[in-house]
């Protein structure tokens, strides 16, 4: 199967490794994986900023960039669900609604397309280790992302997954929010860590790099010894 990879903004700048790690998933799967180097930041930020003149020149940017029929897998479910929405960027008789309506069910976040698409198994993997999942609030509430991540953890021979009461619960970082409101942003996250650090886990999950950059940031700060990993570096272990 033939693919593109969205690697967001936040991977390629700040977390190349889980791009990395994505990209080498993706290709054990036998999977031929196309990555446009035109592509640049999906335009989120300047969408939930209420930039929408800026969004929109974004967003048609990435139309160009991604034209095609092939699917595309983003690693982090923020990103992709603005993506799958920017029709709502344009109006009924902008040219680029169509292109956007098209491109949405091309869109699919990295763990719900190795399970749903590519039947992906993972009782091969070799990480070990005690782990706990966090449900980002984009890939759960607005993609309906919840049990696949799931499911591929729990085919890990070495992996303790252990569910966490607040797994559902916001991260804190919400974007500008985090910088805005920043002891607010830190009392959520918080929130979530106080219940973490109690479970004994060796690291918490997810496929949003926006909220593993809140998390590892707060755990370092808070001294644990607990690790925010991506579901790509877990399954390329």
């Amino acid at each position: 199967m033939r693919l593109s990879l969205f690697v967001t903004c936040v991977i390629d700048q700040l977390c190349p490794t889980v791009g990395e790690a994505t990209l080498a998933l993706l290709e054990q799967t036998g999977c031929t994986v196309d990555f446009n180097p035109r592509q640049t930041c999906c335009g989120q930020p300047a969408c939930n900023a209420g930039y929408e003149d800026e969004a929109r020149q974004v967003a048609r940017h990435t139309l160009d960039v991604l034209e095609g029929d092939d699917p595309i897998v983003v690693p982090s479910g923020s990103c992709a669900a603005q993506l799958k929405h920017y029709d709502q960027l344009f109006s009924a008789d902008d040219p680029d609604h169509e292109r956007a309506l098209a491109l949405a069910p091309r869109i699919h976040e990295l763990s719900e397309f190795l399970v749903d698409h590519l039947h992906y198994d993972a009782s091969h993997v070799g990480f070990e280790g005690s782990l706990t999942w966090h449900d980002a609030c984009h890939t759960l509430r607005d993609l309906g992302v919840k049990d696949q991540p799931r499911q591929l953890l729990a085919q890990v021979p070495g992996v303790k997954l252990i569910e966490a009461s607040e797994c559902e619960t916001c991260c804190g970082f919400g974007g500008t929010f985090a910088i805005k409101l920043p002891d607010l942003s830190v009392a959520i996250t918080d929130r979530k860590l106080d219940e973490i650090e109690t479970l004994g886990v060796d690291g918490i999950v997810s496929t949003d790099a926006s909220c593993l950059m809140q998390l590892g940031s707060r755990l370092a700060n808070r001294g644990s010894k607990i690790r925010a990993l991506h579901l790509a570096e877990i399954l390329t272990a």
